[in-house]
C-alpha cells in the first residue's frame, strides 16, 4: 500500500488551489493500491493558502524546533505544519503503507529537495516536515518522480 501526497492523485489541494497530476498515481488511488493525504490540509490549512517555505533548515530542523515554517506575508504556520506531519503519520501506520510517494519541492512533501526559505525560488537539498518525519518512522519515502522508476524497475 502507498501513501501519496493527495496533490500527485488530482486532488486540487495545494497552496494555490491546483493538483500535480501524475496518471500513474492516481491509477493506484482508483486500484485501491494507494490512499491520498494532503498534510497541510490535514494540519489545518486552507485551499487557497500563502505560499510557505521552511527558514532556518530542514524538515528535521523543523520536528527539532531549529526551523521554522514561514508564509510569504510573515506568518508562522509551523504548528499546522507539525500537525499535519503527525496526521499524516497516523495515516500511514493505520493503512499499513509500505511507501510513501510525496510531492518534490513542498515544504510538506519534499523528500529530496525544497525551497531555501527565501520566496526566490531557489531550492536546495532538504526534505520537507512530513518526508522528513516518516523518515524518521522507517517509512520509504520518495518523490513522484523516484516512484516512476521503481514501477519501472
Amino acid at each position: 500500500m502507498f501513501l501519496v501526497s493527495s496533490c500527485l492523485a488530482g486532488v486540487e489541494c495545494r497552496y494555490d488551489a491546483n493538483h500535480c497530476l501524475h496518471e500513474r498515481i492516481q491509477d493506484l488511488v482508483k486500484q485501491n493500491k494507494a490512499v491520498i493525504a494532503c498534510p497541510e490540509v490535514l494540519g489545518g490549512l486552507p485551499t487557497p493558502r500563502d505560499p510557505a517555505e521552511i527558514q532556518g533548515g530542514n524538515g528535521l530542523d523543523v520536528i527539532e524546533g531549529r526551523a521554522k515554517v514561514i508564509t510569504i506575508t510573515g506568518q508562522d504556520v509551523t504548528e499546522m505544519y507539525l500537525q499535519g506531519a503527525k496526521k499524516a503519520l497516523k495515516l500511514a501506520q493505520e493503512v499499513k503503507a509500505t511507501h510513501v510517494v510525496l510531492k518534490e519541492n513542498s515544504p510538506s512533501c519534499g523528500s529530496h529537495m525544497i525551497y531555501d526559505g527565501s520566496f526566490r525560488g531557489q531550492k536546495v537539498s532538504g526534505e520537507g516536515v512530513t518526508a522528513a518525519l516518516l523518515r524518521q518512522e522507517g517509512f520509504i519515502v520518495m518523490s513522484e518522480r523516484d516512484l516512476a522508476h521503481l514501477l519501472l524497475s
